[in-house]
């Protein structure tokens, strides 16, 4: 397990230098002039200098790209700004502060929001799908289908508007949707991101569900979950010690995915209801041209979707007895 994790981790680390170096070349290559781009809407000739000097322009690409990677272990200075103490993803010269601190204020958000939505799709997404593999071809397969079909072809921005509009505004059910810290108040943090985490569980659900039934009808399928039945194991001892067993590792392996990508940032989510998190941080470093902004934000969220599938890997051997992990 350990020389596996220590492989993962390597990759790991290989994966997000790529990812970086191309992000970086993208920002700061392709642009003419990526230091009038990162100065934002507002600015004087001799911020434009200052700017293009702490981020050395004159300097070939490589020497910028270590300049910027450097960083992130030893820190910066950016004279005429302040410094940025490591690990420093770059700095942001439209609101004058450190990348990294920036991100990790609004993350609180971002993780709150993730983390409620998760827990509803995994439970009703999970749920439905179990029941739909277990009702195959009734009633409750077909209605269950068929609702995540649909639910699956709709869209946040469009399902939130309309739960905004009823739920919040003409039948005055849930609060305004708002961020509130847990530990000032739990029943307001919950209360605020109630109607977030409901529509943007929604498409999910349906995916989850769709995903569940699948694999779960396919493993019931399989010899030794029949032989299984053939010892004359009961139907609830089969359903969930080898055939929930067996279908998990997809789930998982996509839930990773999810939640990674999630921790990135919702941002249709968080624009729709006016959530301060990094989806609207990114968001609004593109109205601004933020460019340091924006290259932080992407390497943290490729960080977390690395980081989470190194430990969806590591949780195979425990899901599925068959799988080990050398």
């Amino acid at each position: 397990m350990l020389r596996f994790l220590a492989r993962r981790f390597l990759g790991a680390v290989i994966t997000l230098l790529i990812i970086s170096a191309v992000t970086f070349m993208l920002f700061y290559a392709v642009p003419r002039d990526p230091a009038r781009i990162a100065c934002g809407k507002v600015c004087t000739p001799e911020t434009l200098e200052l700017i293009r000097h702490n981020m050395g322009i004159s300097d070939p690409l490589p020497t910028q790209y270590w300049h910027w990677l450097s960083g992130i272990f030893l820190g910066r200075e950016y004279p005429g700004f302040g410094s940025c103490d490591a690990p420093c993803l770059g700095y942001s010269f439209v609101n004058r502060e450190p990348v990294l601190a920036t991100v990790m204020d609004r993350f609180p958000t971002t993780f709150s929001l993730a983390i409620g939505a998760a827990v509803v799709f995994l439970i009703f997404g999970v749920g439905m799908g179990m029941l739909a593999a277990v009702k195959q071809g009734r009633a409750t397969d077909k209605i269950a289908s068929s609702a995540s079909l649909v639910a699956s072809s709709m869209q946040i921005y469009f399902v939130g508007t309309l739960a905004l509009y009823f739920f919040v505004y003409q039948w005055q059910l849930l609060e305004q949707p708002s961020y509130t810290k847990f530990s000032d108040n739990p029943a307001a943090w919950f209360s605020g991101l109630l109607l977030p985490w409901l529509v943007l569980a929604l498409i999910f659900t349906a995916n989850y569900t769709r995903m569940t039934r699948s694999q779960m009808v396919e493993t019931l399928s399989e010899d030794y979950v029949r032989t299984a039945r053939a010892k004359g194991l009961s139907k609830r001892t089969v359903f969930f010690r080898f055939a929930w067993r067996g279908a998990l590792g997809p789930i998982v392996t996509i839930f990773g995915i999810d939640l990674g990508v999630l921790l990135g940032g919702a941002m249709i989510t968080e624009k729709t209801f006016s959530i301060q998190g990094i989806g609207m941080l990114a968001v609004k470093s593109v109205s601004t041209n933020d460019l340091p902004m924006l290259l932080g934000v992407m390497v943290l969220t490729a960080s977390f979707v690395v980081v989470a599938n190194i430990i969806v890997d590591a949780c195979y051997a425990l899901i599925d007895p068959r799988i080990r992990l050398a």
